[in-house]
């Protein structure tokens, strides 16, 4: 697999890595961190241009986003629990995080499997307007992007063996951040309460 997805990547370039990353972020099961990561050992080798690969990358990550919110907002989330029966409990935790994390989630959420895809159309069911959704969806998109490719562009050749290490990592990073958001949530209401 690995070997195929690089040649895919030196084939197709910026174009493959920007559909993946839309069709990744709205659902589909690619695998967005092997993906990013490989693409930024790539650029590191100079196989791949800098500036389209992280504009493909961030470009396709938000229109996977946007799509996903638009999906809430349009169609509605007790329509897509009903259509999505099996994914019922991904879209109550997320529903659950999202009333306690706020927009928070929507920029660490992408750390976590799973919660990235389900985040957004919570956000545009009628948790969050789309400015709010933009500020921090699309910071955290950013953000998830130049990880992922900065691990692969300091890994270079040694990438395969990062995103194994990375994926093993995934769930404990975003556990942690996650922990980071209550602490300063926390903080933020007892300010709030004390004002």
């Amino acid at each position: 697999m690995n070997g195929e997805l690089v040649g895919w990547l030196v084939r197709f370039g910026a174009p493959l890595l920007f559909f993946a990353q839309v069709f990744g972020i709205f659902g589909l099961p690619i695998p967005d961190e092997l993906l990013l990561t490989a693409a930024g050992a790539l650029v590191a080798s100079g196989r791949l241009n800098a500036t389209s690969t992280v504009a493909a990358a961030i470009s396709g990550c938000l229109t996977g986003i946007t799509l996903s919110y638009a999906l809430g907002r349009f169609v509605g989330l007790p329509v897509l629990q009903a259509r999505f029966k099996s994914h019922h409990h991904t879209i109550e935790r997320a529903q659950g995080w999202f009333r306690r994390f706020g927009g928070w989630l929507l920029t660490f959420g992408y750390f976590v499997p799973g919660v990235r895809h389900v985040t957004a159309i919570a956000a545009g069911s009628g948790c969050l307007n789309y400015r709010s959704f933009a500020a921090y969806a699309y910071t955290g998109g950013v953000i998830w992007c130049g990880v992922f490719l900065g691990f692969g562009y300091a890994a270079g050749d040694r990438w395969p063996e990062v995103t194994a290490a990375v994926r093993g990592h995934t769930a404990r990073v975003a556990i942690a951040a996650v922990c980071a958001i209550a602490v300063y949530a926390a903080f933020r209401v007892a300010a709030r309460r004390r004002t």
